[in-house]
């Protein structure tokens, strides 16, 4: 028997469980706005080349994501309860291993954008600066979830560039609008580290707005979803779009139900779940292109 394949084998446990492989909550709340605004772009299907492209893109940058926040928050990640065994905080993966694996991840996306345009590969560099700041911005700006807004809403304006060499006024109006429903859902997430992070003075929305967290996570859903759908009601997109923002809007509700008592299991099962409403959105805007 080979003596380092049961190290190899733990190794890359280790590198998975760093970049969440298990948990892809992450990666598709990011998917689900991208493939909208590439759908949108295109009036349809965009091709097989970009789907390509922009799926791993996202996969890939969000992986790349996960180091660098793990390298930056490893000092206070182990007063999280939530947070304490993940492998940088722990020294299982050490920060030079971190860095080199968030490096080579943020290069395969790179050669990914390689493919496309050169007003897309611009566009990725504004896109990596601002996932660069993110992990730093919790120590310095108070409502921190709109910064993680725009760097969880860029693939909306680099879909529009991928697909028309530019990117219009509506890629600008759904990312803010995307940016509203960042805000709703990593609230939620900071919720159920409210505690925590109050003990070692880690700036969040949630402890930003107090006892008016749950009324603005709402208020962001609906802030989402009527600019979404005032923005593309030129676009004749149909019944379909209709009845998707209904189920949205229902599951908008149900989230109500989870976090009104600002308990962490059912703050933390929204958060779980909200990539649910992002489907359910991109669906109905698919659909509705594929029966025009």
């Amino acid at each position: 028997m080979n003596p380092f394949r049961p190290r190899l084998g733990a190794r890359i446990a280790l590198y998975l469980d760093l970049i969440r492989w298990s948990r892809p909550t992450g990666w598709l709340l990011l998917l689900w706005p991208t493939l909208s605004a590439l759908w949108i772009a295109a009036n349809g299907f965009p091709g097989w080349h970009l789907l390509t492209v922009f799926t791993l893109g996202t996969i890939l940058m969000r992986s790349a994501g996960c180091c660098i926040n793990d390298v930056a928050d490893r000092e206070f990640d182990r007063h999280v309860k939530r947070t304490a065994g993940r492998p940088v905080t722990t020294g299982a993966v050490s920060v030079k291993e971190a860095l080199l694996l968030g490096a080579l991840l943020a290069l395969l996306a790179f050669a990914l954008v390689l493919t496309t345009n050169t007003a897309t590969i611009g566009w990725s560099f504004a896109a990596l600066a601002v996932t660069l700041a993110y992990p730093y911005a919790k120590r310095f700006v108070s409502m921190p979830q709109a910064v993680l807004g725009v760097a969880f809403s860029f693939g909306i304006p680099m879909a529009f560039s991928a697909v028309q060499g530019g990117v219009p006024l509506l890629a600008w109006v759904l990312l803010l609008g995307n940016l509203f429903w960042v805000l709703a859902y990593d609230t939620e997430y900071a919720m159920v580290d409210r505690d925590d992070d109050l003990a070692i003075g880690m700036k969040t929305s949630a402890i930003t707005l107090g006892r008016l967290d749950v009324p603005v996570v709402m208020l962001s859903y609906l802030a989402y979803l009527t600019i979404w759908a005032l923005a593309l009601v030129e676009y004749s997109l149909g019944a379909m779009f209709y009845m998707a923002l209904v189920l949205a809007l229902g599951q908008v509700v149900w989230h109500y139900s989870l976090i009104r008592n600002r308990s962490r299991e059912g703050c933390f099962k929204a958060f779980r779940h909200n990539h649910w409403l992002g489907c359910t959105l991109f669906a109905g805007i698919a659909v509705s292109y594929a029966l025009k």
